[in-house]
C-alpha cells in the first residue's frame, strides 16, 4: 500500500502540465456562464461569513472568545471549513463529471479527484489571504505559530484525498452518495465548533466531538492564529487524528483500486 502511495505520487508529479490544464479548465466549467465568473468562488463564502458576523456579533452580541474578537474567532474556524466542505463535495462528483475522461481516453483516473481538491485548494489559499488580511485590521499581533497552518493545510489535504477516494469512487455505483455527502456536511457544519465554542458542551460530551478529525484542523487554526499552541501540544489528539486520517487513506485508495476497473462499464 504505501509502494501504491509513492507511486501514485511520482504519477502526479510526471503528469503535473496536464493536471495543471484540467484545474484550470476546472475552475473555468464551475463558473462558466456567469457574468461574475469565477468571482462567485470567493464571493459566496465572504457573504456567508458576513451573515453569520451580523447574526452572531451585532444581533445577538456575541462576546469575545479566548480574548479574541468573536469574528476573528469565527472565521478562523469557517474558513478551514470552507476548504474541506467544497472539495469533499466537489471531489465526491468528480469521476461523474469527466466520466468522458473515463469511457474514451486512457486516463489515470485517479487523478481526477486530485484536481478537485487542487482547485478548491487555490480557492482556499486566496482565503488564507483574507484570514491574515481581518486579523490585521484588527490589530491582532501574528506569531511564529501561523506557519503551522501549513502543517495543518497539508492534514487536511491528506484526509480529503482518503475520503474522496472513497466517496468518489461509490458514486458510480450508488448515486445517493452525493445527496448523503451534502447531508452530512450540513451535519457536521453545525456539529463542528465553527461558530460556537467547544466550552459551551457538558466536558463530559467534548469528547465525542474530537472524534471528528476535521474538529482538529478547526482548532488547529485556531490555536495557530489565535492560542498559540504548537500542534504536539495536543499530542493525544494529534495522534488519534493521524490513525483515523492514514486508516481512512489507505481505505481509500484501497476501495479505488478494487473499483476503478468497473467504473467505465457502469458510466
Amino acid at each position: 500500500m504505501i509502494k501504491q502511495i509513492i507511486f501514485f505520487c511520482k504519477d502526479l508529479y510526471q503528469n503535473r502540465h496536464l493536471i495543471i490544464q484540467l484545474v484550470i479548465k476546472d475552475l473555468k466549467l464551475k463558473y462558466f456562464g456567469s457574468y461574475l465568473g469565477l468571482l462567485w468562488a470567493f464571493i459566496q463564502p465572504l457573504v456567508t461569513i458576513l451573515i453569520l458576523w451580523f447574526v452572531f456579533q451585532v444581533g445577538f452580541k456575541s462576546v469575545p472568545v479566548s480574548n479574541c474578537p468573536f469574528v476573528l474567532w469565527l472565521i478562523a474556524g469557517i474558513i478551514p471549513w470552507f476548504f474541506f466542505a467544497d472539495a469533499l463535495d466537489s471531489a465526491t462528483r468528480s469521476i461523474l463529471d469527466y466520466d468522458y475522461l473515463v469511457k474514451k481516453v486512457v486516463f489515470k483516473v485517479e487523478f481526477l479527484p486530485i484536481i478537485k481538491l487542487i482547485s478548491a485548494f487555490l480557492i482556499h489559499i486566496f482565503f488564507i489571504f483574507v484570514l491574515i488580511i481581518f486579523f490585521i485590521l484588527f490589530q491582532y499581533s501574528f506569531s511564529l505559530y501561523i506557519i503551522q497552518i501549513l502543517y495543518y493545510l497539508a492534514a487536511l489535504l491528506i484526509l480529503l484525498t482518503g475520503i474522496s477516494f472513497i466517496t468518489s469512487s461509490i458514486i458510480i455505483f450508488f448515486r445517493d452518495v452525493g445527496q448523503i455527502v451534502a447531508m452530512a456536511l450540513q451535519l457536521g457544519f453545525w456539529g463542528t465548533p465553527i461558530f460556537w465554542s467547544l466550552n459551551m458542551i457538558p466536558a463530559k460530551f467534548q469528547i465525542y466531538l474530537k472524534l471528528n478529525p476535521v474538529f482538529y484542523i478547526i482548532n488547529g487554526y485556531r490555536d495557530s492564529l489565535i492560542n498559540k499552541l504548537w500542534f504536539w501540544n495536543n499530542w493525544e489528539l494529534t495522534i488519534y487524528f493521524w490513525i483515523i486520517t492514514l486508516l481512512i487513506l489507505i481505505s481509500g485508495v484501497s476501495v479505488f483500486n478494487k473499483l476503478k476497473s468497473h467504473f467505465a462499464d457502469v458510466l
